[in-house]
């Protein structure tokens, strides 16, 4: 699964990735050569350039003399075709006098519009009449023109010769005839396209022809030319042609593969990476499918971004791989990330040591300046710190490529502008990652231990006792395990919602109860099953309060498989000559998984220890940490732990410490005797006869006295 995921990740990225074994160029017209120097790797013909073309070519257009056909039986079926139509509509007269004025208009010629038009822009122009239907036989003559009309000028002239010999007494035309006469006018005079098209193109052929070569090993452009329309026509020109041989050759199918290789070498390091040193994460197959996915998609979008805008690389907010990995992982897999996913783009960067130094330096002061996400605002702050480490470095990188600032382009400051306000907007992404792999960050952690949350306030009102518990817990889970290097965080949000299943029968638990104890009228097997039961139904809650499952894992796991000893030894008491089923006391588990729930199982069971202490010195303290956390450890508790004993050490000194904080000795206060407390009332009523207030105002001192 884990190389499989790697093989696809490997093919996603082959397949955006543009094959060509050469430099990869950006350029816009009017704009200078951002590159080194660029020369001929062959020989170049050098074309004009598009406008110059332009120019030509309409210069040719306007010259061109077009080759036409006259079409003969045009006119003769549209003649029998209008003597038909008009039959019934006209008299004989009309009919004869209006097919001899067509006849006569189609003898003299009508012009297609295009060749009016020309005809019209170049007065006393012939046009070239072809004659002959196929090359052999083809044969150019001239044709005058000037007396030939357009489709409106031969019907406006068949008009003005009818109204001029109409007999006394015909009839004017109808709007019948007029539209019959319509109808029957087309052009008998057209351009012929094979012939019109094979001559034009051959006048094209002095424009699109090469003026010039550009030998092999001359310069093309250097740094900081202007692109002037002729350079990115050559420029063009020398993309088409470098694609065309590397086609017409096998090195496009090496280059594939050394990219496929290059590809290959990251993620198998990351994988050996990964394998040894962190292999709770090599062995989930949901955070190894997080990973690789995550690492990929970024990649993908930094290529396309670079085929797709000038200087679109920059956009990409490579610093926030490091933060959202960072934010479910650690700080080593989060950088780790970063050099991947930054190594994978260098393949299309335009300067791939400027781009390497810059977003590995940035990343790696955006992930020094998020240890741990739990405030959106630290986003901000961190996305102003990637947006001055990216300047710095670009600053440098200047200094370093050309000795000069001349080079330092504004432009890439807008684009670094735009990729931290990018990166500000990463909580967005967090959101996601958090629904679609069900992992949890630091943030949503954060929000579930605000004691404002409904199930917390419910377990307050309904469980006082359980809820105080709950807090105390928290707070020295939470500082063992900043103690030994584990997620704080968790372990707070956990401890404060491990014991909700207590919600269901708050009363069978003594620190809820006030003087009642339901437990006095219930066999031990009955008793056990009640106090056991606050584990399943607490993980019935979580479910319905759609609680992140590392929370749930703090419910399930902090009694582990350990026993409800004290009602297992009553049954063991009761009933000596019976023996009794150790299952019927067991809680459903499992064994703490992780170092968080372990050190939560610790911090559960001596607070709850400590409450029933008659003598609260330190020595007595010692006793109970000790005898407690050493008792889970030889029953196999924490077995499927990571825990280390240097751990658990430092977590017994971190308990004693704060309970004896806790429960720290007051001193008594003395009494007062009562010669001593007569003495003080007399002196007190003495001071207040010879308080100002009581004084005569003469006695009073003034403030000018």
């Amino acid at each position: 699964m884990r190389f499989g995921l790697a093989a696809t990740a490997i093919a996603i990225i082959l397949l955006v990735l543009p094959h060509a074994d050469h430099q990869g160029f950006v350029y816009e017209q009017n704009q200078p050569w951002k590159y080194p120097l660029l020369t001929a790797e062959f020989d170049i013909p050098i074309l004009r350039d598009s406008t110059s073309m332009r120019v030509m070519r309409d210069s040719i257009d306007r010259t061109f003399v077009p080759f036409v056909k006259r079409q003969s039986t045009v006119g003769q079926e549209n003649v029998k075709r209008f003597r038909a139509m008009i039959a019934d509509e006209a008299t004989p007269e009309q009919a004869e006098l209006l097919t001899r004025l067509l006849s006569q208009v189609y003898d003299t010629g009508v012009l297609d519009n295009n060749i009016f038009d020309y005809v019209e822009n170049n007065k006393g122009t012939s046009l070239r009449l072809v004659k002959g239907q196929d090359e052999q036989n083809l044969q150019i003559g001239s044709l005058n023109p000037i007396e030939m009309k357009s489709l409106r000028g031969a019907y406006a002239e068949i008009d003005s010769l009818y109204n001029a010999h109409i007999p006394q007494g015909m009839p004017q035309l109808s709007q019948d005839l007029i539209k019959a006469l319509n109808l029957c006018l087309t052009a008998n005079i057209t351009i012929d396209t094979i012939t019109d098209s094979k001559y034009r193109d051959q006048e094209y052929l002095t424009v699109t022809g090469a003026t010039g070569v550009i030998k092999q090993g001359q310069r093309i452009v250097d740094r900081g030319e202007i692109i002037t329309p002729q350079i990115y026509t050559n420029l063009n020109t020398y993309q088409e042609m470098l694609a065309t041989r590397q086609s017409d050759t096998h090195s496009q199918t090496y280059f594939i593969i050394g990219q496929g290789i290059y590809i290959a070498i990251i993620l198998v390091t990351l994988y050996i990476f990964l394998s040894i040193y962190r292999p709770r994460f090599f062995s989930d197959i949901r955070k190894m499918t997080f990973l690789v996915s995550f690492i990929t998609i970024f990649a993908v979008f930094a290529i396309l971004m670079f085929e797709s805008l000038a200087l679109g690389i920059y956009v990409v907010p490579f610093a926030s791989v490091p933060i959202i990995v960072l934010v479910f992982f650690d700080s080593r897999t989060a950088i780790f990330s970063l050099l991947a996913t930054v190594f994978l783009a260098a393949l299309v960067a335009t300067y791939p040591l400027q781009f390497i130094f810059m977003e590995i330096v940035t990343g790696l002061v955006a992930t020094f300046s998020i240890w741990q996400l739990d405030r959106r605002s630290q986003l901000l702050r961190t996305a102003a710190l990637s947006f001055l480490t990216y300047v710095f470095t670009y600053f440098t990188m200047c200094l370093i490529m050309d000795g000069t600032l001349s080079e330092f382009s504004w432009r890439m400051l807008v684009m670094f502008a735009i990729n931290a306000v990018i990166l500000s907007f990463a909580y967005i992404l967090i959101l996601i990652v958090e629904k679609t792999f069900g992992f949890t960050s630091a943030v949503t952690l954060v929000e579930l231990s605000d004691i404002n949350n409904p199930l917390l306030m419910r377990l307050a009102e309904e469980a006082p006792g359980t809820f105080q518990h709950s807090i105390q817990v928290s707070t020295i889970a939470a500082e063992a395990a900043r103690a030994v290097g584990a997620n704080t965080t968790l372990v707070r949000t956990g401890a404060l919602y491990h014991d909700i299943g207590k919600l269901s029968s708050p009363i069978f638990f003594t620190e809820n109860q006030h003087g009642v104890n339901p437990h006095a009228g219930l066999d031990p097997e009955t008793s056990a099953r009640k106090i056991i039961s606050h584990v399943t139904e607490g993980a019935t809650l979580a479910n319905k309060h759609k609680l992140p499952a590392l929370v749930k894992s703090f419910i399930m796991e902090h009694h582990g498989k350990g026993m409800a000893k004290y009602f297992y030894t009553t049954a063991v008491n009761n009933n000596p000559d019976k023996v009794i089923d150790k299952k019927d006391f067991t809680y459903p588990g499992p064994n703490p998984q992780s170092v968080e729930t372990a050190i939560l199982m610790m911090a559960d069971a001596v607070e709850a220890a400590s409450r029933s202490l008659q003598d609260y010195s330190p020595q007595s303290i010692d006793r109970l940490v000790e005898n407690i956390i050493n008792g889970q450890i030889a029953d196999g508790l924490f077995n499927e732990s990571p825990i280390s004993f240097r751990d658990v050490e430092t977590i017994k000194r971190v308990f004693k410490q704060r309970l004896a904080t806790i429960y720290h000795t007051r001193v008594r206060y003395p009494e007062m005797n009562k010669n001593t407390a007569t003495a003080e009332k007399l002196e007190k009523n003495n001071s207040q006869e010879n308080s100002p207030e009581n004084a005569p105002s003469s006695e009073i001192p003034h403030k000018n006295n």
